[in-house]
Order: C-alpha cells, then sequence, then structure tokens
C-alpha cells in the first residue's frame, strides 16, 4: 500500500479535508483503489457528544461510528465505505494506552509519549493496511494546524511511520493558506514558508504544498515558495476559491496536475489520466441546470454552515438528478413560534425538517409540519423530523391534544414518541444512541417502497434514542397515516408516510448519510421530484 498524508497549517477550515477527499477522486478516476482516513487530535472519544456550535455535523457510519464530517466528504468524493477504524482521535489513543497500561501489556516499562502513544497511533495505519489488502492508497488528513500542541504527537508518528515503510511508499501534503492583502493588493506567501519551517522543525519536509487561495497562483509567488520551502515548483499547487460547488474542486486541483504529482511520488506512475467525464457532466448539472425549487430547511442549527452538511449535499445530489437547482432557505423555527407559517414559508415548494436534540425550537417544527400537511407542500421528514410529523398528525388530526416526545414533555397525556427501552437504563451519553446501519422492511404498495424501486428491504444508518410508540399506531392509522418500513429485528417505525399529500414522508433514519453525486438517495430523489412537479403545475 502507498500512503498519503495530508497536514494543514496557519488557520484551519482551510479546506484540508476537501482537499483530500479530491485528490481521492482523482486517483480513482485513474484505475487505483482508495481509502480514507481523518486523525483528528482533540481529546474526545469522537464527535458523538460535541455541540453543532462546536464541531459542526457528526457523519455516522455503518458500524455506527460517529465520526467528523469530513469522511461525509470522502465517502462522497469515493467509493469506499469507511468503518470506525478509519477516525482515530485523541481519546482513543490515550484510553487504549491507559488500558494497556493497566493491563500489564507494557510489562512494567514506564510509559511515554514515544515510544507508546505514537506507537498507538501508527498501529492504526498499519491496521487498516493489513485489512484492505486489495487497497492501493491509503489517504489520511490530520486535522488541526501544524503547532499545535495536541497535534504533535501525530505527526511525530507519521514521520516515524514514512521511516518504517519507506519515503517512496510515501507522499506528504500540506495544505496552506496565501492570504490576500487588501491594502497592499498582494497576495503573501510568507504564511505559509513559516507553516511549512514549523512541520519541518517536527521532521517532516512536505512533498507537495496546496495553497488555498481566493485568486490565481503566479509564477513569482509559486517560485518563492517552491525556493524557501524546499520542494520543486511545479509541486506548488493551487486550491482556489470554486465558483459554484465543492464538486469541482478536484477538477480545481487537476488544473495544476495534482494526481500526477502523487503518483510520480509514490511510484504508481504508470496509471492513467483520470477518466473525469461523468463527474464533469455532474459538474455541470449543477451549475447550469434548466429548473429550480426553493426548499426550506426547518431546524435549529440553521445559521450554522456545517451543521446540516450532509443534507445539504444530498439535496444538491437530488437537484442534480433532476437537473434543478436547489435554493436554500433556513428557517430557524424559533422565529415560526412567533410569526405566520405563511409568511415564512408560504413561498417555498418543499419543507424539510431535519434531525436535532433538545426541546429549543420544537414548536415552529410542528408548525412547519402542519403548514406543509395542510397545504399539500411536499414534505421531508429526517430523525427528529419523523418524530415532528407524528406528533403533529396526532395533535392535529388524531385530536391528541398534547400529544409529544417525552424527550420534550415527560408528563405528556399522549406520549406518541418515547425513549427506548433499553436507553432508560443508561448513565452515560456516548456512543450508545442506536446507531448506524440496520435494516428494515419496506411494505408493498406505499410510496417509499415505489422511490427504492420496489425493494421488499433496504439498510440505512441511524442516530437516536427516542422512537415512534407502537402503542398509538392503529389510532394513528385509522386517520390515515401509513406506516410503509419497519426495523427487520425490533419491528420499530422506520418511515410513515401521507398518501392523500403528494409527498408527505418522515423517516427515523439519516438518508443523508448514504447520498452521492452520481447516485442520490431515493427519498431526497423523489422529495425533490416532488417538489419540481409542485412548482411546475403552479406555473402553469
Amino acid at each position: 500500500m502507498k500512503y498519503i498524508f495530508v497536514t494543514g497549517g496557519v488557520v484551519s477550515s482551510l479546506g484540508k479535508g476537501l482537499a483530500a477527499a479530491s485528490i481521492g477522486t482523482l486517483l480513482e478516476q485513474r484505475g487505483l483503489k482508495v481509502l480514507m482516513q481523518k486523525f483528528d487530535p482533540y481529546l474526545n472519544v469522537d464527535p458523538g457528544t460535541m455541540s453543532p456550535y462546536q464541531h459542526g455535523e457528526v457523519y455516522v457510519l455503518d458500524d455506527g461510528a460517529e465520526t467528523d464530517l469530513d469522511l461525509g466528504h470522502y465517502e462522497r468524493f469515493t467509493s469506499g465505505v469507511l468503518s470506525r477504524m478509519n477516525n482515530l482521535t485523541s481519546g482513543q489513543v490515550f484510553d487504549a494506552v491507559i488500558k494497556k497500561e493497566r493491563r500489564g501489556d507494557y510489562l512494567g516499562k514506564t510509559v511515554q509519549f514515544i515510544p507508546h502513544v505514537t506507537d498507538e497511533i501508527k498501529s492504526r495505519i498499519y491496521e487498516v493496511t493489513n485489512n484492505n489488502k486489495d487497497v492501493d492508497v491509503l489517504i489520511t488528513e490530520i486535522g488541526g494546524t501544524v503547532g499545535d500542541m495536541e497535534g504533535l504527537l501525530f505527526l511525530e508518528a507519521l514521520r516515524q511511520f514514512a521511516l518504517e515503510v519507506g519515503k517512496d511508499n510515501v507522499c506528504f501534503i500540506h495544505v496552506t493558506l496565501l492570504p490576500f492583502i487588501k491594502a497592499a493588493g498582494e497576495v503573501k506567501t510568507k504564511p505559509t514558508q513559516q507553516s511549512v519551517a514549523k512541520l519541518r522543525e517536527i521532521g517532516i519536509q512536505p512533498d507537495i504544498i496546496i495553497c488555498r487561495t481566493e485568486a490565481d497562483l503566479d509564477e513569482d509567488n509559486r517560485k518563492k515558495i517552491a525556493m524557501f520551502c524546499n520542494v520543486e515548483k511545479k509541486n506548488v499547487v493551487a486550491f482556489r476559491d470554486v465558483d459554484h460547488s465543492i464538486y469541482e474542486c478536484p477538477l480545481d486541483l487537476r488544473r495544476d496536475k495534482i494526481d500526477r504529482l502523487v503518483v510520480d511520488k509514490i511510484g504508481l506512475g504508470h496509471t492513467p489520466p483520470p477518466a473525469l467525464e461523468e463527474w464533469e457532466k455532474f459538474v455541470q448539472r449543477v451549475i447550469h441546470p434548466k429548473h429550480s425549487v426553493t426548499i426550506a430547511v426547518a431546524g435549529k442549527y440553521t445559521e450554522l454552515q456545517d451543521a446540516y452538511k450532509s443534507i445539504y449535499e444530498s439535496l444538491i445530489h437530488a437537484g442534480a438528478a433532476h437537473d434543478t437547482k436547489i435554493k436554500i432557505v433556513r428557517i430557524d423555527t424559533e422565529a415560526l413560534e412567533n410569526q405566520s407559517a405563511e409568511e415564512i414559508i408560504g413561498h417555498v415548494d418543499g419543507i424539510l425538517v431535519p434531525g436535532g436534540f433538545g426541546d429549543r425550537g420544537i414548536e415552529g417544527k410542528i408548525l412547519a409540519a402542519k403548514y406543509a400537511r395542510e397545504n399539500n407542500i411536499p414534505y421531508f421528514g429526517i430523525c427528529l423530523g419523523m418524530q415532528i410529523a407524528t406528533i403533529e398528525f396526532a395533535r392535529n388530526v388524531c385530536g391528541l391534544t398534547g400529544a409529544n416526545s417525552t424527550e420534550f414533555d415527560v408528563n405528556t397525556p399522549y406520549p406518541v414518541v418515547s425513549l427506548q427501552e433499553e436507553q432508560k437504563k443508561l448513565t452515560t451519553m456516548g456512543n450508545n444512541m442506536r446507531l448506524g446501519a440496520c435494516e428494515s422492511i419496506l411494505f408493498a404498495g406505499t410510496q417509499t417502497a415505489q422511490l427504492y424501486h420496489n425493494a421488499d428491504r433496504i439498510t440505512e444508518r441511524h442516530r437516536h434514542r427516542y422512537e415512534f410508540n407502537s402503542d398509538y399506531q392503529d389510532q394513528l392509522q385509522e386517520k390515515g397515516l401509513v406506516i410503509s418500513s419497519v426495523s427487520a429485528k425490533e419491528g420499530l417505525v422506520e418511515i410513515i408516510e401521507l398518501p392523500s399529500n403528494r409527498f408527505h414522508i418522515a423517516c427515523q433514519f439519516h438518508p443523508e448519510f448514504q447520498s452521492k453525486p452520481n447516485k442520490p438517495h431515493p427519498l431526497f430523489s423523489g422529495f425533490i421530484n416532488a417538489a419540481l412537479e409542485k412548482k411546475m403545475r403552479e406555473e402553469l
């Protein structure tokens, strides 16, 4: 296996994850089998207990691992299916080291950062290598920036690892910032020079430098960076701001032939140029669509760019499949509690209520679901969005006044959504929800089954504690609610729908975690198709 390590410097949020994912795309389109990995130096064991304000979206894998949102980019940009082995945090590293020390695995030795902690980090790379013999290239992104105290051990581990496997099998890529100083009218290379100098102090010489820049990279600055950072000029690559979509990033990096630079460094130069025709077609459908629809995303974290990242990307995928631009209107559901729904969301073509935790903005979400149902506006509920649709239907159609989830009101007279029985005995919060891929049964003849091409079973990823309360199943069904899917093992309600509406479907799982650029998730695709049909009818 060959190895690519992607580090970052100067500031965070430079797009290391997108750079790594884009390189994965280019190498995969050259015919190589690629696997992605993320090292996060923070001390949390995983991001599952972190606030969206701190971390953004928590991305869930098939095996139930709660991971960094960059793993979403990895799975969307490449064909690899990742597992908990593909995300490592300092919390996991130190937890493993302490457990080994307590068991006596170190045979009485003094436990130290080097070699014991660095060996633990390297062991994750070796384990992924040994478990994926058919993979040609492992791309590992290191979170944070060079110079961060918590990242030093990871960088030291990579320095050691490169010596162990041979430097000809390793490519170090450093992503850095080229700021444009408006007052001076100049792009400044000094932050890049300082960042690379810090990396070299640690003992790592980058092979390729990716310069994040608003403008293009002129030859003088390319030459200056090459000279002061000890790399060849051709290995200084521009990573420009894209105009329309993150899916332009592989095409942008291809302009400087970064895939060629990488394969030459790791001895895979015999591979053919990347076949990007299908990717380019997808990008063109995103940039130049024939139609457009307006979708309201009604949530409590709408002011955060990354809180619903996978949902926004899944809407783009579905839009491209229908040659449609998605205009997203972010609705803070607390505002819906104090203003007219007609005024705020009366103009949209579809309403999506995403997942979330806590009672803030819940009544606003219920109002959004009610408005969608009563006005026949396509409604798509995800996780909490399904629970919201259930509560709204119970209150306003079944007459169960005060119906609620026990998450929001433990004394509700009608707990149509309640805590899973096995969750009631838990005393900790981390990694103990219903997590990961679960198989569900689809009922024939439902609208949902048609969207899944009449499959009888599906597998989707979950992340939740509360469930549809089956005690109220008959009451809700008598009034027209249709249960179109239940879990194969426990019989838990997975999808509900209202066939009386053009599209009123809600699911307990997170379909956004399985959508791809050229393979949109069927529920997102059906939602956008319904929104487009609504708009076209109104325009006639």
